[in-house]
């Protein structure tokens, strides 16, 4: 058997199992359709020996490009009127697929709807599909238990629970004003206030070439590398948490993720690598 006929073998039997991810995370039948027309062009471009896994390399493949469409529609802004309706399968479709559509559920898909693209490939792939975080975490351009918390965030919004203990996004985004307001103000005292003694800051290789080492630990560490910064900063979620984006020249150049225990500042991860900042779901607030 040659090796065109052999991928298209394997590919046709696992076709259900990725037009069941894509329909999870894409809600269209007609973009399910192109996620998983382009699953097979990019296979058909694949070395197939050189997989260890194929319907493992199948599935995350189909994921990042349903991420990319899921981005790309947020981006664009497609839907004016309310949220993106979920489409039901069509009639054309084979009678399993029918059913596939039937088992998640129009209600699912709406709350799925409301999630970060980053948070639904989470949710879909690891609670629905079974796919572990150390598989999940390169997709979405996180570390494994970043992987699981974008997971668990999606979970209670699917399961209507109440917001975890510190996810008060207005409480939170005064600790991250009143960060980026000591920072511009050179306010040394200032930035110790909302910053844990025990603070960790870590850059990516991008953001260590604007200045900062790759760890700095500890409040007066941080704050004397703060200091008198952020004219360019601005409050902002990112993946549904209260972060920092940096914007020059009308372009986001740097991402902060800030991590918030109590009511300081634990954590602060610079992101300034372009390719990783693009994996981000970044929402900067208004000035007023």
């Amino acid at each position: 058997m040659d090796e065109k006929k052999f991928l298209a073998e394997q590919f046709e039997a696992n076709r259900a199992h990725l037009r069941a991810v894509a329909y999870r995370m894409l809600g269209s039948t007609a973009e399910v359709d192109d996620a998983v027309q382009e699953t097979w062009l990019r296979l058909s471009r694949t070395d197939a020996a050189a997989v260890d896994n194929l319907a493992g390399w199948l599935t995350t493949v189909t994921a990042r490009i349903c991420l990319d469409m899921l981005r790309s529609r947020k981006s664009r802004r497609e839907e004016p009127i309310g949220p993106h309706v979920p489409e039901p399968v069509a009639d054309s479709h084979t009678e399993r697929e029918s059913e596939m559509a039937d088992s998640v559920g129009t209600a699912l898909l709406v709350v799925l709807e409301t999630l970060a693209p980053a948070e639904r490939l989470a949710f879909v792939l690891h609670d629905m599909f079974a796919v572990p975080f150390e598989e999940i975490a390169p997709i979405v351009g996180r570390t494994p238990a970043a992987a699981r918390q974008l997971a668990s965030r999606a979970r209670r919004r699917v399961q209507g629970a109440p917001p975890a203990p510190g996810a008060d996004v207005s409480r939170q985004r005064g600790i991250v004003e009143a960060f980026l307001a000591a920072s511009r103000n050179g306010d040394f005292e200032g930035l110790l206030a909302v910053l844990d003694p025990d603070v960790v800051f870590r850059a990516d290789q991008a953001a260590q070439r604007l200045g900062p080492l790759a760890e700095i630990r500890g409040s007066a560490a941080v704050a004397e590398v703060c200091k008198g910064r952020a004219r360019a900063a601005r409050p902002a979620l990112v993946d549904g948490e209260m972060g920092v984006a940096v914007i020059l020249g009308g372009k986001l150049r740097i991402v902060l993720r800030v991590t918030i225990a109590g009511d300081r500042i634990a954590t602060i991860d610079a992101v300034a690598d372009p390719e990783q900042i693009d994996t981000l779901d970044v929402e900067v607030f208004d000035l007023s």
